[in-house]
């Protein structure tokens, strides 16, 4: 069970707080029956949202098939995402989800736009596609294919990356009906090389936050006056970073900011944030001990304020795995025709956020666990560095339009931060005193042991933080997802075009 003094999440807790949602048997039809409830909801509403499309059978369908996504992504993606803070214990499952739910939605609504339109328009040429029945296969063929490729991948356990799946999907369908010179070869170029520097980026930032606090808090003598002086600039960074992306993508729509003026908004929110936070910290850090714990437990709540603006990120840039498609295909028959432009409704946005909360309500439990619990040890220091490098890549990636991934970011920023776990300890290790070492050395002489048991001394001295087998399993799940949708999209297609061709 959890501690609810010391909100240690254990796996056991877990399975006590989603057993009455996830019990095998009857308790999994449950989940089913509720996922599909929301999908026929879903294709009922779309009659009496839009009137413009009213009676469209593609129109229905893409939103079903938008819906169930939408869910797929809030079961795989989006665990990704609450799954370093609630490995650590900062979070419940429940209390993610709040979290996740609300600022989802929010990021969805307010700054979804940009990406929506790179999946819809960007990988692929439009004009090259025969006509505008065969565009609107393309999309639904992407969009079902995805869907069906990530929820095999959660159900097997393995972390995918939903925004790999959707652009294979395009890319697959769109090959599939107009051959390879319909791909928009430089926009997929510089996607494909997000997916590499992303993740490398998420890392590698987690991993120099958390070496900042390590060695300006942790390794200080007196730990409390250290966490008391830069608790409050972390957290400032983060609502910094903040409010600089509303600025510049959130409210777009109604108020174009300058860049002096961003500049300027970040500024003041940076230092707005720090004075507030800094009695909070002082008074919060009163009555701890000097310990490594505390200054853990002071990480806590700034961790939740990241976590929120992680998931406000993760609505932005991936709420368009689930609606560009659908948007794309809304637009084309309103239209009659392939839209030059993609108008995105609200309620478009709607099926996608509360897609994605019910997934993850439903279905996200196990990918969490392997996020938070599976890959490294997560405490809430190490998880807010993660939370916080993850947003800061999101927001980037999503202010330059790019539909990189969250998972890819998420996962790396946590591998990053047990890659440096373990470079500090091994080289702790490798200033251990030889002749001190196992008693069976020769006279303390290390050059006298047999080649043999030197090399078996050295690999027991390096210890292991990060669990390879399953960094071996991600990277895998990683290099097949685009290939695999993308051939279960076109071959989607070319099923779906002869059958309803007559």
């Amino acid at each position: 069970m959890a501690n609810p003094k010391k909100g240690i999440f254990t796996s056991s807790a877990l399975a006590v707080t989603i057993k009455p949602l996830a019990g095998k048997g009857g308790g999994q039809l449950a989940l089913i029956g509720f996922a599909l409830l929301y999908m026929a909801i879903v294709g009922i509403a779309v009659v009496y949202l839009d009137p413009t499309v009213t009676g469209s059978v593609f129109v229905i369908a893409a939103a079903v098939i938008g819906a169930y996504m939408a869910m797929n992504i809030g079961a795989n993606d989006v665990a990704n995402t609450m799954g370093p803070a609630v490995g650590s214990g900062a979070l419940t499952l429940f209390g993610a989800l709040a979290i996740a739910a609300i600022a989802n939605a929010a990021g969805a609504l307010l700054a979804g736009g940009d990406v929506v339109s790179t999946i819809s328009k960007g990988i692929i040429n439009p004009d090259h596609i025969p006509d505008a029945t065969a565009f609107i296969w393309v999309m639904m063929s992407a969009l079902l294919s995805a869907a069906l490729w990530i929820n095999l991948a959660t159900w097997v356990g393995a972390p995918v990356s939903t925004t790999h799946s959707i652009v294979g999907g395009v890319l697959g369908a769109g090959v599939a009906a107009a051959g390879v010179a319909t791909v928009n070869w430089p926009t997929m170029g510089a996607i494909a090389a997000s997916w590499v520097i992303s993740p490398i980026m998420g890392g590698v930032v987690a991993a120099l936050f958390l070496g900042f606090i390590k060695y300006m808090i942790i390794y200080r003598e007196d730990k409390l006056a250290a966490a008391k002086r830069w608790v409050p600039v972390l957290v400032g960074i983060m609502a910094s970073v903040f409010i600089m992306y509303l600025a510049i993508k959130g409210f777009k729509r109604v108020w174009k900011a300058e860049t002096w003026m961003v500049w300027a908004l970040g500024a003041a929110g940076f230092i707005i944030t720090y004075l507030v936070t800094r009695p909070l910290v002082a008074r919060g850090a009163e009555g701890l001990e000097n310990r490594k714990r505390s200054v853990h437990r002071l990480f806590t709540i700034p961790l939740i304020f990241s976590v929120g603006l992680l998931a406000f990120a993760h609505g932005a840039n991936d709420v368009a795995n689930a609606i560009g498609p659908l948007a794309a295909i809304i637009s084309t028959v309103g239209d009659g025709g392939i839209a030059a432009k993609v108008t995105i409704p609200v309620w478009v946005m709607v099926i996608g956020g509360a897609g994605i909360g019910i997934g993850l309500l439903l279905f996200g439990a196990k990918l969490i666990k392997t996020v938070g619990k599976e890959i490294t040890r997560l405490n809430p220091t190490r998880a807010f560095c993660v939370a916080l490098s993850a947003a800061i890549t999101v927001i980037i990636a999503s202010w330059l339009g790019l539909p990189v991934s969250s998972t890819h970011i998420a996962v790396g920023g946590v591998f990053g931060v047990g890659f440096l776990r373990e470079y500090l300890a091994n080289r702790q290790l490798r200033m251990f005193d030889r002749k001190e070492a196992p008693s069976a050395m020769p006279e303390g002489n290390w050059k006298a042991l047999p080649k043999k048991a030197r090399k078996k001394i050295k690999k027991w001295e390096r210890r292991r933080l990060v669990r390879r087998r399953q960094l071996l399993t991600i990277i895998s799940a990683w290099v097949i997802t685009v290939p695999a949708s993308a051939v279960l999209a076109g071959s989607l297609f070319l099923v779906l075009t002869k059958v309803f061709s007559g």
